[in-house]
């Protein structure tokens, strides 16, 4: 396909047929097949890959993957991304129905328009712009997903498996996370802290409250296990990093009676940490501190695991001040490479290659009236396109 022949995309309009696609996690609704319509329309070799399995959450998925490259030189800079989005909580709250992608005063309104349908469609666009002039010196590609906003088993995990047995090479990766956080480009994110979710069961013996004797009250038990747990400091952070933290998010008793002793006690905690922490580590450290709670109190105490991603860190090399300044030339501002906020699929890709993450202002993201100003959609098109070229030419 001759440069001649490729017509540029506008971002707006097909950010608005993305979000059209109510593709809450984990379903499709038909957001993969715009996609893939549009990247092969630009030369694009489309596969779609398909993983199917349980959640971890006692139900199995189905979901849509997507890899697409066009051309076979080095270097390969992709893009990933996620057509999932969150639920939109009661439509009624909203101001614009969340799938039907309005305009108003120049600002769209819509599920999944910062997060991250809005950036996918803003690389597109650049993507386009670059074609229309000609071949650029390497390989373009997208690895896109189904499954990023859910339990993440299936998605970029697997895709970045399947791609490593496969001998595909990826050199660098941008993920179009709304990074921004006051305004367009202010912030990178070259690393992310893990994140590991425990949860602990304490079995007691039910009985009357009357009869201590006769019961085994596991609620007790569970309270030291957590207090210790709370009370423990993991670490004082690490080079761009903050303090791994331990938060508690739920105790669950379940006794409706003010008579009874329950027979179980029930608490869940997710631990964010950096690289000065390993997931199997925190995994021992609890096991163990379980461990002497059983033996001190005589229950017996289960404890569940899901590391859903370790930490990692994009040093500060030739991609990232690459983006950097091509951030800064278009934007004026050079952003900040910050590690901070949530897990993103960049913990995955991280394996086939270094990955930082830019995007719109993320202030809406997951809230009612989820939106993104029409201007900073068409700005952000800008800014991926000056990356593009950037990083093709110095990585070259």
């Amino acid at each position: 396909m001759s440069g001649a022949s490729v017509t540029p995309i506008d971002p707006v309009e097909l950010t608005r047929d993305l979000i059209r696609r109510p593709s809450v996690t984990p379903v499709d609704a038909g957001a993969m097949d715009v996609l893939e319509r549009v990247l092969t329309g630009l030369g694009f070799a489309c596969r779609r890959m398909v993983f199917e399995g349980p959640t971890g959450q006692g139900q199995d998925a189905r979901i849509e993957n997507l890899y697409a490259r066009r051309g076979t030189a080095a270097p390969n800079l992709c893009f990933a991304g996620h057509t999932d989005v969150v639920p939109t909580g009661a439509e009624t709250a909203w101001s614009a129905a969340p799938f039907e992608a309005e305009v108003r005063d120049g600002v769209l309104y819509g599920r999944g328009a910062v997060d991250m349908k809005g950036g996918i469609a803003a690389w597109v666009a650049a993507v386009s712009q670059i074609l229309a002039e000609g071949e650029p010196d390497g390989s373009l590609s997208f690895l896109i997903t189904g499954d990023e906003e859910g339990p993440a088993l299936h998605g970029t995990k697997r895709v970045v498996q399947a791609l490593t047995a496969e001998g595909e090479i990826i050199d660098a990766c941008v993920v179009g996370e709304p990074s921004s956080q006051q305004a367009l480009g202010d912030m990178i994110k070259i690393g992310r802290r893990g994140s590991l979710n425990t949860w602990i069961t304490v079995h007691g013996k039910q009985g009357h409250v009357a009869y201590p004797d006769r019961a085994a009250n596991p609620v007790p038990v569970l309270a030291r296990l957590l207090a210790r747990l709370d009370a423990h400091v993991l670490d004082a952070g690490y080079p761009e990093f903050q303090p791994s933290n331990l938060e508690i998010t739920t105790i669950d008793v379940g006794n409706p009676a003010t008579n009874l002793i329950p027979a179980e006690a029930k608490a869940r905690l997710n631990i964010r940490f950096n690289p000065a922490q390993t997931g199997d580590g925190l995994i021992d450290w609890l096991n163990r501190e379980a461990g002497a709670e059983q033996a001190a109190s005589g229950l017996r105490i289960t404890l569940e695991h899901l590391c859903s991603g370790e930490a990692f860190l994009t040093e500060k090399g030739a991609f990232v001040a690459a983006v950097q300044d091509a951030v800064e030339i278009e934007t004026g501002r050079r952003p900040e490479a910050s590690t901070t906020g949530g897990t993103s699929d960049a913990r995955f890709i991280r394996a086939m290659c270094p990955v930082l993450e830019l995007g719109l202002v993320g202030q809406t993201m997951h809230q009612v009236d989820e939106r993104a100003p029409v201007a900073e959609i068409e700005a952000l098109t800008r800014v991926y396109r000056r990356v593009i070229q950037t990083v093709l030419e110095r990585l070259s």
